[in-house]
């Protein structure tokens, strides 16, 4: 016996037109960036996490939640994480020219599939030597969930990129996966706190206490924090009590276009 489920067909048919349209996403330029800022505890802008955006023609806005995944189950991930990459070193490269953008760090996000490719240091060497930027301007955000397989590889890729100049930041660090025997090989520049922390910091005393704790083994291993995800007053007044000191949210700047990413930072 058989039996025919329209939505489930609905669904393949809908995934199935979704991978088509991603495939050619990139070669029709309907992939954006979107800069989000980040500042230091005297708002001081310090740089930005480069967020991928899909503005499909017909459909509008597409949520990363929806396409990412398929990419990354496709193989899409790579040709669009390259595109990424190369995005985010042009915009190092011409914020050279101007005092206020010049010493600009900016945060790309880097999945597991590319990041453990063989040859991706030196696909990361090779673009960093194409656009001639700095490469301390340019940090790559891992997540824990990247250390739970092939750790001795990742150690080895982050200490040859570490070489070049290349700084990480380790991303929704408490979420995951997480080996404190693994943390302190792994050459990080900074930890970002997961903004689930963060949502409940000014009210919630065991988040308090988590943040607080974070910050302290970070500072002893002499590795930056910046926390995510700040949207409140409160939230950031709690953050600085906990000795927190680089901040990202909507209390200070939504993901922009960099059009309105560079007026924002003129206005500031």
């Amino acid at each position: 016996m058989r039996f025919f489920d329209p939505e489930m067909q609905e669904t393949v048919n809908q995934r199935a037109d979704l991978e088509s349209e991603l495939r050619n996403a990139l070669e029709k330029q309907q992939l954006q960036l979107y800069y989000q800022i980040q500042v230091d505890s005297s708002h001081h802008t310090r740089g930005a996490e480069v967020l991928i955006r899909w503005i499909h023609p017909e459909r509008g806005m597409i949520s990363p939640v929806q396409f990412i995944p398929l990419a990354e189950e496709t193989g899409l991930i790579l040709p669009i994480g390259q595109w990424v990459l190369d995005t985010a070193c042009a915009r190092i490269k011409a914020w050279e020219k101007d005092t206020l953008t010049s010493n600009l760090t900016l945060a790309v996000n880097v999945s597991a599939k590319q990041f453990h490719q063989a040859d991706f240091v030196n696909q990361v060497h090779e673009t960093v030597q194409r656009h001639a930027i700095n490469p301390m301007l340019l940090k790559l955000e891992l997540t824990e969930s990247m250390l739970q397989s092939d750790i001795e590889d990742t150690i080895a890729s982050m200490h040859a990129l570490k070489k070049i100049g290349i700084q990480f930041s380790l991303d929704d660090f408490g979420t995951g996966y997480s080996s404190l025997q693994y943390l302190k090989r792994l050459p990080l520049d900074q930890l970002k706190i997961d903004q689930s922390f963060v949502r409940d910091i000014a009210t919630d005393s065991s988040d308090k206490a988590i943040v607080g704790t974070i910050i302290a083994m970070a500072h002893h291993l002499g590795v930056g924090v910046i926390a995510e995800g700040v949207e409140t007053k409160e939230q950031l007044h709690s953050l600085k009590s906990s000795c927190c000191t680089h901040y990202q949210g909507y209390l200070f700047g939504k993901p922009v276009p960099i059009d309105e990413f560079e007026a924002q930072l003129k206005q500031s």
